[in-house]
Formats: C-alpha cells, sequence, structure tokens
C-alpha cells in the first residue's frame, strides 16, 4: 500500500545490471505515474532484486535518500492509519483506495497487481492429486520468505507506521560539544568509566533532537500563532501606504489562509508584548487592534472576520482584534526533565537556592537513561546557564530477578519493592541493595538474600540488648573519642572499629557501596557480634573488668549504628534513641574521624592468633562429624613463646568458644587430627570419639558424587557451543555452581587427608 506514495527507484551505483537504465524513467503499477531511476548508497546489490522503492514519506531510509535526491514525499495516511480520501494535490492515493485501511488497501493493492499481469506468477502447490480442490487457481503470485525488521507499539502492540508530521527540533549540533568536552576533559566523570562509551557514542553521532509531542499531559511548548499581516501588503506600486479602509480589510480577507507568524516566550503576557511589536508597522486601526488568545487557527480566522465586520458597521477601532492561538503540542519529557538540576531551584530566576546547590556533586542514575537523560541534561545546562550540572554520574546497575532476568510483569518475576518492606522491613531490603551493588554489574535479587539481611539487623538488635541485659548502658555517657581500654580483648575491637571506618571511607570515595556495605557486615556481625559479645562474656562477668568493658562495648556499639547508619536509617536510629539520652538524632550525629592510630598492633596480632585457632578446632570438629557439644582435651604439640603468651591471657575464651575440656603438652597421640597455628602446633585426639572409617566412606561418596557433578558442568562450559548459544545468565550461573562446588571438593579431600593421618 505505501508503494502508492514511490517518488523513485533506487540502486546502488556498482550494480552494472542496471547501468543502462539509470536516470530513465519507469512506470508505476496502480497510479498512472513515472518516476525516476536513480543512484544510491542505500541498496545492497545482493539482496532481493538489488533495486528498492523509495517511499520518502513512510520510511527513515526512503526519507534520507529522497532528501539526498530531491525526491517528492507523498503521505498517504492519515494518523489512524487510513489511506488518505483528501483532494489535496499532495494525495498520490488512486481514488479506488482512498478511506480504505491500510491492511485492506494492501490486500486490494496486492490482488490488483495480480489481476494486471504483473506478479511473478508459480503453480499452486496447494493444487495436488488428479481432483484439485476448484477454488484453487493453477498459479499463485510468487512471494519470497524474507523475515523483515517491523516495529511494533510496546503498548498497543500493533505495527507503527511512520509517516511525516510537523515537529519542533532542537539543532543539537550547535550545542553538543561542550558536553562532550566537559566529560573529555574531566569537568563531569561518569562511574563506572565503561559507561563513558554510551554517552559518547550517543553525542558523537547526534541527530536533530524532536521535542514536541501529542500527547494530553506535559508542558506546552511555549509557541503561539498569529495571521501573518505583511506591512508591504498596505503599500501601493510607488511606495505610498494604502490608508484606505476598504483596501485595509481587503487585504486582511484575502490573506487569512497565509503561513502563519509564531513567537516564541514564556507566557500569555510576554507574547503579547511580541506581537505588539509586530503589529505597529501596519497602518491604523490595525496597529491598534486588541490581541486576544483563541483556541486555534480556525476560531482565529472566524474571530478576525468577524471583528473586520464589527469594525465596518461601527467604526469603532476597540472592535478590531488580532486573535493568537498557542501550539498544542507539549515538549518532549526528557526536554523537560533536562532542566531539572536549575529548574528545581528556581531558574530563570537567580535564587538563593540555585546559587547553593548549583552545580549538584553527584547525580545516582541508571545506565539505561545514560543518553535520555545524562547526556540531555549536560547539553542543555551548558548551553543555558554555561556550567556542568553535576561533577560525577555514578551510574547504578539495573535490578534483575535471581536468575538474571529482567523483571517484567508478562514473566510474573517482579519484586515489588513495596511487598519486601512489609515482609523484610525496609532496612533489610536497603542492605541488599547495598551489598550487591556492585559497579558495572546487574543485581540478582532474591528474597533468601534479603531475609539474610534481615537477621543482620535482628543480630545487631541482640547486641544492643546483650549490652543492655549487662548494665552497658547504665548511665552511659556517649562519646567521640574512644575510652582507654587495658584489656587485650577492648584495646582489639577499638581497633576494629578504626580498620572498618577507614575501609569504609575508602569504598564510600570510590563510590563502591557494595564494599562499604560488605565491610560492615563483617566488622558488625563477624567481628563485634560474633567475636566481641562472646570475648566480653566472662569480662562483663569480672568486678575488674566490667567497668572498662561496658565503655568500650557502649562506644563499640556506637559506632556500628553510626557507621550502618547511611544504609539501615530504621533500626539504627531506633537503638540509638532507645540505649541512651543523646544530644541530637542520629541522622545529625557527626562522621567519625578517629585514624588507624588506635589500632593496637600487640592486641592485634594476639586476638587474630586466638580467632584463628579456635576456627580451626571448630573446622576440623565441623568436618570429623564431632558431636557439637562434647568438650575434647587438646594437646600442645609445639608452641613458641608468642603463642603460650596469647594462650595463657585467653585460655578460658579459647576453651569455651571452641570446646576444649583441657590443655596438656606432648607428642600427638594416634586418632588425633593436627590443628596448625601460627607458631606452632596442637592436636585433638578423635580415638573412640570417631568412627574413622566410616567417615572416611562417607567423605569419599559425597566427594565421588560431587566430583560427577562438576563434571559435568566443567564438560558444559568448555564447550565452546554451550558459551556461545545458552544465555548469558545461565552461563554464569554454571560458572558460580562450579567454583562452589569446587570450594566445597577442596574442603572434603582435606577433611579426608586428615582422616588418613589419623588411621
Amino acid at each position: 500500500e505505501t508503494m502508492l506514495g514511490d517518488g523513485a527507484v533506487a540502486v546502488h551505483p556498482s550494480d552494472a545490471r542496471y547501468a543502462g537504465i539509470v536516470g530513465k524513467l519507469v512506470h508505476l503499477p496502480l497510479c498512472d505515474r513515472l518516476i525516476p531511476i536513480i543512484t544510491d548508497d542505500y541498496p545492497d546489490p545482493t539482496f532481493g532484486s538489488g533495486a528498492v522503492k523509495i517511499t520518502g514519506a513512510h520510511d527513515f531510509n526512503d526519507y534520507a535518500v529522497a532528501l539526498r535526491h530531491n525526491i517528492p514525499l507523498y503521505p498517504l495516511m492519515d494518523t489512524k492509519g487510513v489511506m488518505r480520501a483528501d483532494d489535496a494535490p499532495d494525495n498520490m492515493v488512486p481514488v479506488k483506495y482512498r478511506g480504505l485501511d491500510r491492511f485492506d488497501a494492501r490486500t486490494a493493492v496486492v490482488a490488483d497487481i495480480t489481476g494486471e499481469g504483473l506478479a511473478v506468477m508459480i503453480p499452486n502447490p496447494r493444487r495436488v492429486g488428479d481432483n484439485p480442490p476448484p477454488e484453487e487457481p493453477a498459479l499463485i503470485p510468487y512471494v519470497e520468505t524474507k523475515k523483515i525488521m517491523q516495529p511494533f507499539g510496546d503498548r498497543s502492540k500493533v505495527v507503527i507506521e511512520p509517516m511525516l508530521t510537523d515537529q519542533w527540533f532542537v539543532d543539537t549540533a550547535k550545542i553538543v560539544q561542550p558536553a562532550i568536552d566537559a566529560v573529555r576533559n574531566g569537568a563531569t566523570v561518569i562511574l563506572p568509566e565503561q559507561h563513558e562509551k554510551v554517552y559518547f557514542h550517543w553525542l558523537e553521532n547526534i541527530e536533530p533532537w524532536c521535542i514536541s509531542r501529542q500527547l494530553w499531559w506535559g508542558h506546552q511548548i511555549p509557541v503561539w500563532y498569529g495571521l501573518s499581516i505583511d506591512p508591504d501588503d498596505f503599500t501601493d506600486d510607488e511606495g505610498d501606504e494604502a490608508l484606505d479602509e476598504v483596501e485595509i480589510f481587503s487585504i486582511l480577507t484575502d490573506n487569512l489562509d497565509r503561513e502563519p507568524q509564531a513567537q516564541c516566550a514564556a507566557d500569555l503576557l510576554a507574547v503579547t508584548e511580541l506581537f505588539r511589536d509586530a503589529l505597529a508597522p501596519l497602518p491604523h486601526p490595525l496597529d491598534h487592534a486588541r490581541i486576544i488568545e483563541v483556541a486555534d487557527r480556525a476560531t482565529a480566522v472566524d474571530a478576525l472576520a468577524q471583528s473586520l465586520a464589527d469594525y465596518n458597521l461601527s467604526q469603532d477601532p476597540t472592535h478590531l482584534v488580532y486573535p493568537v492561538w498557542r501550539d498544542p503540542d507539549v515538549l518532549d519529557t526528557w526536554f523537560s526533565s533536562g532542566l531539572w538540576p536549575i529548574g528545581t531551584l528556581g531558574w530563570p530566576e537567580n535564587t538563593p537556592e540555585l546559587q547553593r546547590y548549583f552545580p549538584t556533586s553527584t547525580l545516582v542514575t541508571g545506565f539505561d537513561i545514560i543518553f535520555f537523560w545524562v547526556a540531555r541534561m549536560m547539553m542543555m545546562q551548558l548551553a543555558v546557564v554555561g556550567q556542568v550540572p553535576f561533577k560525577t554520574v555514578y551510574v547504578h546497575a539495573l535490578v534483575r530477578d535471581e536468575k538474571g532476568k529482567k523483571m517484567s510483569k508478562s514473566l510474573g518475576n517482579v519484586l515489588d519493592p513495596l511487598d519486601l518492606i512489609d515482609a523484610y522491613g525496609t532496612d533489610a531490603v536497603r542492605f541488599t541493595l547495598t551489598a550487591m551493588a556492585a559497579m558495572g554489574r546487574d543485581l540478582k535479587l532474591s528474597t533468601q538474600r534479603i531475609a539474610g539481611y534481615r537477621n543482620f539487623g535482628t543480630k545487631l538488635w541482640n547486641a544492643a540488648r546483650f549490652a543492655e541485659l549487662n548494665g552497658v548502658w547504665d548511665g552511659y555517657q556517649p562519646q567521640k573519642a574512644a575510652p582507654q581500654a587495658a584489656q587485650t580483648v577492648n584495646r582489639w575491637i577499638i581497633g576494629e572499629c578504626a580498620r572498618a571506618l577507614a575501609e569504609v571511607d575508602a569504598a564510600l570515595t570510590a563510590y563502591r557501596f557494595d564494599a562499604a556495605a560488605n565491610a560492615l557486615y563483617a566488622f558488625v556481625w563477624g567481628r563485634v557480634c560474633d567475636w566481641y559479645v562472646e570475648f566480653a562474656k566472662p569480662l562483663l562477668d569480672d568486678e575488674a573488668t566490667a567497668p572498662e568493658t561496658r565503655k568500650t562495648m557502649a562506644w563499640v556499639l556506637d559506632q556500628c549504628l553510626i557507621l550502618l547508619h547511611p544504609i539501615m536509617p530504621f533500626v539504627t536510629e531506633e537503638l540509638w534513641g532507645s540505649t541512651a539520652r543523646r544530644e541530637k538524632y542520629l541522622i545529625h550525629a557527626d562522621w567519625p574521624t578517629y585514624g588507624t592510630d588506635l589500632i593496637d598492633g600487640q592486641a592485634d596480632r594476639e586476638m587474630t592468633w586466638v580467632i584463628a585457632l579456635i576456627e580451626e578446632i571448630r573446622s576440623a570438629r565441623a568436618q570429623m562429624h564431632v558431636p557439637v557439644g562434647l568438650k575434647l582435651p587438646m594437646v600442645q604439640v609445639a608452641l613458641d613463646a608468642a603463642g603460650r603468651d596469647a594462650w595463657a591471657r585467653n585460655a578460658g575464651l579459647i576453651q569455651r568458644l571452641a570446646r576444649v575440656e583441657s590443655l596438656s603438652e606432648a607428642s600427638a597421640p594416634k586418632g588425633s587430627i593436627l590443628i596448625p597455628v601460627e607458631g606452632g602446633t596442637f592436636a585433638l585426639p578423635l580415638d573412640g570419639v570417631i568412627d574413622i572409617g566410616a567417615e572416611q566412606t562417607r567423605l569419599t561418596k559425597a566427594l565421588e558424587k560431587l566430583e560427577k557433578d562438576l563434571g559435568g558442568l566443567r564438560g558444559r562450559l568448555n564447550n565452546p557451543k554451550f558459551v556461545a548459544a545458552a544465555p548469558a545468565d545461565i552461563v554464569t550461573e554454571n560458572r558460580e555452581t562450579l567454583a562452589l562446588g569446587e570450594a566445597e571438593a577442596a574442603k572434603l579431600r582435606a577433611a579426608l587427608a586428615r582422616l588418613a593421618e589419623m588411621a
């Protein structure tokens, strides 16, 4: 059906098949028109016939070819996809197709081409056997089976029809270079840097930007139109003004259909002044006409005609009006939001807010709107106020489901944040998203991860309650400085606070929000809740060490709340207010500034040694399936002086947390497993505690099953065809599963090696 609007047929300049007919005319079927045969680089000589019909009004590529060769553009349809039925000179639709839906017109065009013998005909494959169906013709038109790229509306699901419309454009070539230069010279930094490619690719290949939309909502374009009245129309051949009123009104009436003039201004009052200036050179009484706003051009013509009639009857200048009407289109959303950095601060007025907050420091946004929004804000602020709108652009990842698929209502895999908040709490959702926000990687969000971080919030709450039960908050006076501590455990945890702060500061400075969250998780749960709370129990039971430990624990928990507050604001604010009398809310508390000088080297080495020993003992017991509650004797095989001192000062902690009944010094007894630590070795006798043979059998079977599964994964991932054909998320999931499986296999092999030593 678009063939009816063809303006030319194009072939490639190198296509020798058509060299002899280039420049000649060809008859356009059904339209009784001759159109030229031209050459252009657009046609592909190897595709189809190599000859392309150019329908400039209904195809983007054809439009470009038509402009290059000055080929006429013939619009065929209206905005409802119906073939034009008007009598305008540019309507090339033959009469019989006018008013038809575009798809009905397509069927009619194909039938008429076939009926005129212009289609390539082939035998009908449906006429088979001795008695073919009589309704089936012997020959049918030959149609090539070729897929074509056809756009569909994402909401309407109907075919999008390119067509000519009048729109407003920004000549972006005039404003784009400063936005490119700003990122090139570092005035604005995009993180991760990989997203600079998208930014530069779009700006360096930019085209005029269509900023008008035919919608019911949005900022209406600030342009008003008025009927064109040229002062030269009111002079005779000698240049004298034709002041005869009859002639004036005759000229006006004759020019009501002229292309209207346009004025751009912020509002009707401002545009009225512009139109008044345009009327000033006209003869009286036109120069004194009242400017009024009407709905549209048709209303304007009627209003002017009526006012001319009223003036003729009354000769009263106040009856003469000059009607103006506003452009009905609204601005593209990205044009409006492109002014966000200054528009929200009172621009175009030079407000105090604009002076204080512009330019902003950091923009946080998604990678999918770098060219929609970021690039346009850069262009527009540099063009309007001559400054970059922000110093840093942090591009966050896309939140996907746990299998890596983009969330979609049609797939049913959308996780609604409000539902997640109802189920797990706001803090858990916030911490999950922060901990997973690795720079440059999409988030695979699962409810299991959120539930895990909800448990993290519970762990913090329980630590504060433990402190309350042990009198930590009784009479507590909050202090910024760390308390003076003599006990090794207290000096160690104060240093751990300083180390955690340094890690978090470095991560936030580098926009590694995931690293900051994970450092806090390791510190709060791993160091404070898991180790320090346990280490502090005997100290809190001792009247000599309890006061210092209470002060230390209170200060340490305060640091946990302060450092966690940006990510988990609700539980931390609640605990901040309920644990002690504070001068101000946590949200107004100062960020800590103490340095790593709080790290006590001796305390750090000693407690690191103690923790490593306890973890080694626990790991060995777990691998050997030793009953959890069973206390075992331990043998000191060899140990240096530093280790002996560390044991002596922390024996009670080690024995309680590692389930060690006693310690003796001797050679490793038969049937024991070795526990290596820095500076020495311990032995854990298990003869009679476990069945070595049964454990070897169990672990061997588990390892064999695991290795079989890992073999299948390795084979799959080593197959180039699988890696190339499988979805990226499936390949990634397989690699992650393989890595976890190999780590588990290493643990099983280590346990078997220990059992072999025992045997």
